[in-house]
């Protein structure tokens, strides 16, 4: 789904990639989660911008956010200085103006192969968070990378929120338009399909109202 003009791009950065991508998320924020915990499987909306020119970038950024949670909303900022740093402590063989391509191969890979390459996104405390690029070799898994992720701030949220709301009620609006051609266009060339569809849309009505009621007494 789209949820309208993202943050970063808001900013000037230039969109080089934009998937769901199916995530494991362990949450270590709360007390007494384990390490090793095993967590959920998620589809997460990953967007990949770059500032400058594609093939030299001047900073890097990506975005994590959720269908699922509204206020699921990370983000990995890195310029030159900052790569120098993680590619000596990861032993990166790829210099800065690679690091976009290589993540959006290592994001492919999770969606082609799911079985064999991992992404395991770590939520820590205080806003911190984790991702874990990693390869199943039958024998041993192998941390291939990992990127340093925080929450974004409190506005940034709310203008990523005000967008989707934004973009689904503009959506809604369209397809109610177009609901109310398509009954006039049948009013005029067939009213009696029109009648027959509006007896059977309120049977279904009917019928999911008993159906909610029912659960409802069950439940008290």
């Amino acid at each position: 789904p789209f949820y309208g003009l993202c943050c970063g791009a808001a900013e000037g950065h230039k969109v080089l990639y934009d998937r769901e991508v199916p995530f494991e998320i362990r949450n270590q924020a709360d007390a007494g989660t384990r390490d090793n915990e095993v967590g959920s499987l998620e589809a997460i909306r990953v967007k990949i911008l770059v500032m400058g020119e594609e093939r030299n970038p001047l900073t890097l950024r990506i975005e994590l956010t959720s269908e699922n949670d509204l206020f699921f909303h990370f983000n990995h900022n890195l310029d030159e200085h900052g790569f120098r740093s993680v590619q000596d402590m990861q032993k990166l063989m790829v210099e800065f103006p690679d690091y976009p391509n290589v993540l959006i191969r290592m994001f492919n890979m999770c969606i082609k192969e799911p079985e064999t390459h991992l992404a395991v996104f770590v939520i820590e405390r205080e806003g911190l968070a984790r991702l874990d690029f990693i390869q199943n070799m039958e024998y041993k898994f192998v941390e291939l990378l990992s990127c340093n992720f925080v929450m974004s701030p409190e506005d940034v949220v709310r203008q990523h929120i005000g967008f989707r709301y934004n973009t689904v009620k503009s959506r809604l609006s369209l397809v109610t338009a177009r609901l109310q051609d398509l009954e006039s266009l049948i009013k005029v060339k067939n009213p009696s399909l029109l009648l027959q569809i509006n007896k059977a849309q309120q049977g279904k009505d009917k019928a999911n109202s008993s159906t909610m009621s029912s659960r409802s007494k069950a439940f008290t």
